[in-house]
């Protein structure tokens, strides 16, 4: 057997875990049958199938391997307007001199080579455009221009027929009877074949038959397209279920039907664990600082990645930080509901006498980029939604490919926080799968505090503290990054603080008692770790009473922990040698605890806090 073979009208193959025979010449797939009979009859073909099972992708690979020379043309439908495909413009006659009207043809139809052109996304096109694709579909023409002319020698439409996923179903029997149409499922196309490709050193027979022995509701939520996610996932470390997407805020969940038509079983963690079995990795439930491995991920792999978290938890900020960390520059940043489609790409016609697509100055600078869409499920309209399924999908706006594009991030909030419904939209699993990971984020992900220590001093250490130990859990849900700062300032100015808290209308402030954080600020403050290496003699000195007492320590131990655990890493480290000193006398269980789970830094500095306390204990204390 050799690694590599090569077909005639074929790419070379090469050998993969999955795959190590080469295939045989010729279409594998029913899909790749079609694509060969629609392009040898001169026939339009239309295809149907659910998302995510490799429509796009299978002639992504296809076309170039069978067809060398041919150029695959992929038009988003889903995005285009009137003007884009065809728009009569003057120009000036090269004969008589004089302006005259032209129609112009989209650039990506001049491709200058043989091209096939694939129309995706086709039912999610307008009524106007519909029309326009009628006369492409019918004849293979666009006004005045004849498209084999052109170069082009096929053309096919994709979609779902769901009327869930797209706009309307084609009904006008002058366009169905001018086109070829099959229906497709998974096993229909290539998506097998790419994912082997995909992880050459994994072999997934055992993941393909784990999926095809799913039902068919469970096929149909968990995709090929899912199932890529969830690998890319098992890759890169993280939880398998991060690869899942968020189907209207809600972590999508592999639950079969029940016999009485409602929810049965929940098989999630089931499949999942099965496929990181299959594959020889870990399923963590979780991995230290979640977010920032995210999106240092993203930026590595290339990856589209969804951050969902609450209002003021930190989202934005950090994802700027860790792009300038990353490319050295500020992320390309678009607020959604302030973005119109003309705000990404407009058509205009060229001195060549075709329409080319003008993209946002921001998204041609060559650099490497990282694209932030913010507020991504409050989208100003309908049309710039549909744009961002190009992008995040195909990594093209309009059919142009974005230079030095490293990684695009969307940030939005829950439906629903606090018991309150957020003025978010709706989405489909569609749209909601095109996400390699999508993470709900947690306050706690995201380490703020540091910043606000770094930027205000001993007010924000004093606040802190009592957000880490006057208030429940529910206190510290209502007090964001953005409402602790609030607080900073208006005590730096001398204000009340109680206006710095959410207001809920009416006169009504966020429920959260003010009292302890005002004696605090006053100076009446209660222990924390100043205090503890204010009179650290006494605190050892009651430490090692409570060690005597119990080996699982007494209040005294519990308040140290405490203490140890709220606090910050800047601040341990500035208190290195009275941590090191007392923590002799804590049970090792809480040691261990300040190591599991934790970030890099704080485990950074607690294992410098071990090995300086067996100094200490070395030298005699």
């Amino acid at each position: 057997m050799t690694a590599s073979k090569q077909f005639p009208g074929q790419r070379r193959w090469t050998a993969t875990a999955t795959y190590p025979e080469p295939p045989g010449d010729g279409p594998a797939t029913r899909l790749e049958e079609f694509v060969d009979a629609m392009i040898a009859t001169g026939q339009t073909g239309q295809i149907f199938g659910e998302h995510g099972i490799g429509k796009t992708s299978t002639f992504v690979s296809y076309i170039p391997k069978r067809y060398p020379g041919t150029t695959l043309v992929v038009v988003p439908a889903a995005n285009l307007t009137p003007d884009d495909l065809l728009v009569n413009a003057p120009v000036r006659d090269d004969r008589s001199g004089e302006l005259a009207l032209r129609q112009l043809v989209m650039r990506q139809l001049v491709p200058g080579t043989p091209f096939v052109l694939l129309i995706d996304d086709s039912l999610q096109a307008g009524s106007t455009v519909q029309s326009q694709l009628m006369q492409i579909a019918c004849d293979w023409t666009l006004g005045e221009h004849d498209l084999r002319a052109l170069g082009c020698v096929g053309v096919f439409l994709t979609d779902n027929e769901s009327l869930a996923e797209t706009s309307a179903p084609r009904s006008d029997l002058a366009v169905l009877d001018r086109m070829v149409t099959i229906r497709l499922t998974a096993n229909d196309t290539a998506w097998r074949s790419a994912l082997a490709e995909r992880y050459p050193d994994w072999n997934l027979r055992e993941v393909f038959r784990q999926w095809a022995s799913l039902g068919p509701e469970l096929r149909h939520l968990f995709s090929p397209r899912t199932l890529q996610h969830v690998l890319d996932c098992a890759r890169a470390g993280f939880p398998l279920a991060w690869g899942l997407p968020l189907l209207n805020g809600r972590r999508l969940a592999l639950v079969e039907p029940g016999r009485d038509g409602g929810p049965g079983r929940d098989r999630t963690a089931e499949v999942l664990d099965g496929i990181a079995a299959a594959v020889g990795v870990n399923n963590p439930a979780t991995v230290a600082d979640p977010v920032r491995r995210i999106l240092r991920a993203a930026m590595t792999h290339r990856w589209a990645v969804l951050l969902q978290g609450p209002p003021g938890c930190g989202k934005t900020e950090i994802t700027k930080q860790i792009a300038r960390e990353e490319t050295g520059r500020d992320p390309v940043y678009f607020s959604l509901p302030v973005t119109n489609v003309e705000d990404l790409c407009v058509p205009v016609p060229t001195p060549d006498g075709t329409l080319d697509a003008m993209l946002t100055r921001s998204l041609l600078d060559p650099e490497p980029k990282v694209l932030v869409w913010d507020e991504y499920n409050r989208p100003k309209d309908k049309a710039a939604f549909a744009k961002l399924m190009e992008i995040t999908q195909e990594w093209t706006l309009a059919g142009r490919p974005i230079p030095g594009l490293r990684a695009q991030v969307a940030l939005q909030n829950p439906p629903y926080h606090l018991g309150r419904k957020l003025l978010v939209s709706a989405n489909n699993v569609a749209q909601a799968s095109r996400f390699t990971v999508s993470y709900e984020v947690r306050p706690e992900d995201i380490p703020a505090n540091e910043w606000l220590i770094s930027t205000y001093g001993e007010t924000a250490v004093t606040v802190l503290e009592w957000w880490h130990n006057d208030i429940d859990d529910e206190g510290r849900d209502w007090i964001t990054k953005r409402t602790l700062e609030r607080l900073i300032k208006l005590h730096g100015a001398g204000m009340p603080l109680r206006p710095a808290l959410i207001y809920l209308g009416d006169g009504e402030y966020a429920p959260v008692p003010l009292s302890g954080l005002e004696a605090r600020l006053a100076g009446q403050r209660r222990v924390g770790l100043v205090e503890i290496a204010r009179d650290l003699a006494a605190w050892e000195a009651r430490l090692a009473a409570a060690a005597e007492t119990s080996t699982e320590g007494t209040d005294d131990t519990d308040l140290v922990h405490q203490v140890f655990s709220n606090a910050e890493v800047s601040q341990l480290e500035r208190h290195l040698d009275v941590v090191a000193r007392l923590l002799p006398y804590l049970p090792p269980k809480l040691r261990a605890t300040y190591l599991v789970g934790q970030t890099p830094e704080r485990q950074r500095f607690w294992v410098t806090a071990l090995a300086r306390m067996a100094e200490l204990a070395a030298a005699g204390g």
